[in-house]
C-alpha cells in the first residue's frame, strides 16, 4: 500500500515536524498513532518518517532512509494574472503535472483589478502548490514567485524559451522542445491573449512563439495542456 505524503513544515536534523491543519488531519481523522510511517518532504528530499509524538496541532517524525524519486523537468511557466478561480485551478493541475516554477506576470489585458488584489493571493497560491504537491506525491513543491510585470520577466533565462501565441499558425509546440533541454519556460496570455506589442518584445527578447492547434482555449486549458505536452517530452 502507497504511503501517504506530507511536506514538512520545520525540519531539525533527523527530526521533522508538521503542525497545524495537517497535524489535526493526521492526529483526529487518520488516528495517526506513535510508530506510524509516512513518506516526508525534506529540503533536502524525501525521506521516511516515523510518528515519535502526536498532538492536534504538531506531530514530530523521526526521519529515516531516503525515498528515490523520479527527478521532474524544469519547466517554469508564466502565467499572465486572469481570474483567479480559473488561475488556481491551473496552478493545482500544473503542480500535479511536475511544473518546478510558477510566475505570475502582469500583462497588458491583465484585468486591473485582478492586477491590484494578485499580490494578496500569493498566500494562497503557495497553499495550492503545496497541497496538490502532496496529492501528487510529488518530491517537491514548486516554487512560485510573486507577481511581476512582463518586462521584468522576459529576460529570466532558460535553455528554450516558448511563448503560446494564437496568431502563431505553423509552428507547433510539440516541434520545439529538445529532449536536453534542462530549463524549458512557457509563456501563457490572460483572457484576450498577448498584444502584438507584447509579442513583439518576447521575439525580440529571443522567445520563440508557438502554437497548441487551430482552437481558441481559455487561459488555464492552454497551461494544463502545454505543461502536460512539456513533461511528456522532457521526460
Amino acid at each position: 500500500m502507497t504511503r501517504r505524503r506530507w511536506i514538512a513544515d520545520e525540519v531539525a536534523g533527523d527530526l521533522a515536524f508538521i503542525t497545524g491543519a495537517h497535524a489535526a488531519h493526521i492526529s483526529r481523522v487518520l488516528r495517526g498513532a506513535i510508530g506510524q510511517e509516512f513518506d516526508i518532504v525534506t529540503p533536502s528530499g524525501v525521506r521516511s518518517g516515523r510518528i515519535t509524538s502526536i498532538e492536534d496541532e504538531r506531530v514530530e517524525f523521526a526521519l529515516g532512509d531516503a525515498i528515490l524519486s523520479n527527478a521532474l523537468p524544469r519547466v517554469t511557466i508564466f502565467l499572465s494574472v486572469f481570474k483567479f478561480d480559473r488561475m488556481e485551478w491551473a496552478i493545482e493541475k500544473c503542480t500535479e503535472l511536475g511544473v518546478a516554477r510558477i510566475v505570475p506576470v502582469i500583462s497588458q489585458r491583465t484585468e486591473k483589478h485582478l492586477a491590484s488584489a494578485a499580490p494578496k493571493r500569493f498566500e494562497r497560491w503557495l497553499r495550492i502548490a503545496s497541497q496538490a504537491s502532496e496529492q501528487s506525491r510529488r518530491p517537491s513543491v514548486p516554487e512560485i514567485l510573486a507577481p511581476i510585470k512582463l518586462k521584468n520577466a522576459l529576460d529570466i533565462d532558460g535553455n528554450a524559451r516558448i511563448v503560446l501565441s494564437e496568431s502563431e499558425k505553423e509552428i507547433m509546440l510539440k516541434h520545439l522542445f529538445d529532449a536536453r533541454a534542462a530549463d524549458v519556460l512557457l509563456a501563457f496570455g490572460p483572457e484576450g491573449g498577448w498584444t502584438p506589442e507584447e509579442l513583439k518584445s518576447f521575439v525580440a527578447c529571443g522567445w520563440k512563439p508557438a502554437s497548441l492547434g487551430t482552437t481558441i482555449l481559455r487561459a488555464e486549458t492552454a497551461a494544463i495542456a502545454a505543461t502536460a505536452i512539456a513533461i511528456s517530452q522532457l521526460q
